[in-house]
């Protein structure tokens, strides 16, 4: 098949609208539902992630995507027990690629809602059943068990959109794209991430070990298919942060940065232990865990408005606890899509436990990032290569 209708394009008022390729056939087949503009621009970015993801790391990957940039990516790297217990899958046996599922969609549970996911490898009964009790829009995968295939078509009331995605496909080198009736053309980005990337350390501190290596491999692989300007935090084999489309750097920075604060402050022991009514549901709770850690709750959850959600009142987490609980966060990684312009960047990934850096050098304010780095013993590498995304 060559082209497809579509529902309609960015909004409903858009119509008509197609997807359609001139040589040879389209490379996803649709399995259920009906796809929309947006779906296929999640869908085709998403499944792009994925693939380099799994060929960088060898694991397989997974990533939760929402209007054209990720809210969470990841390899399957085994849960802790507390990770199991936030990201609701404590007592529930999961495959590699079900892991990676989770963890992607556990990097930002509230953007994740509603989200397109995608997968690296064949989307089995473990994935789908969690997937089924999740609010999402649809997921492209190479393949899918029978099972799982019978599980996902229950979703949305039997709409849920389910794509496969041909794994031989080869995009053309040029791609092309229309502006208010003007056609752009240029070479796709087809730089390959991996290690090398990682040799320019201008630091004093020069250790990246293994893991660390990891994750800033992830977060540049990410941020090659968020919406630029864009700065990723990563840690234990996922995003734990992803800050998309601000005008300036330092707002990518602080917005990627509160998002991985959220992250470790969701395993506080406090947060862990809030008593929640035993029928609040998954989004509900989700919602009520940001405000419990935000500066509103106090202004929320009071005069009774606790009762909807707890049992019995909690103690709030106070600024106090916050800071100190988020003093002892380290080893994460930090990765950017274009160079720092100035150390303040370095100063608020220092204060989300930032220990190494991966971005593209070459400012002419590159003395000042590297002895701000050196302040705090970070490990830098420019890696010489920029990763904007439009």
């Amino acid at each position: 098949m060559q082209e497809l209708a579509l529902k309609y394009g960015c909004n409903p008022n858009q119509q008509p609208a197609r997807v359609f390729i001139t040589e040879g056939e389209l490379p996803f087949t649709v399995l259920n539902g009906r796809p929309g503009y947006i779906n296929l621009l999640d869908a085709l970015n998403s499944w792009q992630l994925v693939q380099e993801l799994k060929a960088a790391t060898g694991l397989p990957a997974a990533a939760s995507f929402k209007h054209v940039s990720p809210a969470g990516a990841a390899v399957a790297v085994p849960l802790s027990p507390v990770l199991q217990q936030i990201y609701f899958v404590e007592g529930v046996e999961l495959s590699p690629i079900a892991t990676a599922y989770v963890r992607a969609r556990g990097a930002d549970r509230m953007s994740s809602y509603g989200d397109f996911a995608a997968l690296s490898d064949e989307c089995d009964a473990a994935t789908a059943n969690f997937l089924l009790r999740e609010v999402s829009d649809g997921i492209i995968a190479p393949g899918y068990t029978p099972e799982a295939l019978e599980i996902l078509r229950k979703k949305r009331k039997g709409t849920y959109l389910i794509l496969q995605m041909d794994e031989a496909y080869q995009p053309k080198p040029l791609e092309e794209k229309q502006v208010f009736g003007v056609s752009f053309e240029q070479l796709r980005n087809d730089v390959k991430i991996n290690e090398t990337l990682l040799a320019n350390r201008p630091t004093k501190n020069q250790q990246i070990p293994a893991d660390a290596a990891r994750d800033l491999i992830i977060a540049l692989i990410t941020l090659k298919y968020t919406q630029s300007n864009s700065v990723c935090y990563a840690k234990d084999g996922q995003a734990i942060g992803i800050g998309a489309g601000q005008q300036s750097r330092i707002h990518c920075t602080r917005l990627a940065g509160n998002k991985a604060d959220v992250w470790h402050l969701r395993q506080h022991p406090k947060v862990l232990a809030l008593p929640f009514l035993p029928d609040i549901r998954r989004p509900d709770r989700d919602n009520t865990i940001d405000v419990y850690i935000s500066d509103e709750y106090d202004d929320v959850l009071r005069d009774g408005a606790w009762q909807q959600y707890f049992t019995e009142q909690p103690e709030p987490l106070t600024n106090a606890e916050k800071k100190a609980w988020l003093a002892e966060v380290s080893g994460v990684a930090l990765g950017s899509d274009a160079f720092f312009p100035f150390g303040d960047n370095i100063e608020r990934a220092h204060k989300s436990g930032v220990s190494y850096i991966a971005e593209t050098g070459g400012s002419v304010r590159d003395d000042n990032v590297i002895e701000t780095c050196d302040k705090y013993n970070i490990a830098m590498a420019f890696t010489g290569v920029r990763l904007f995304h439009h």
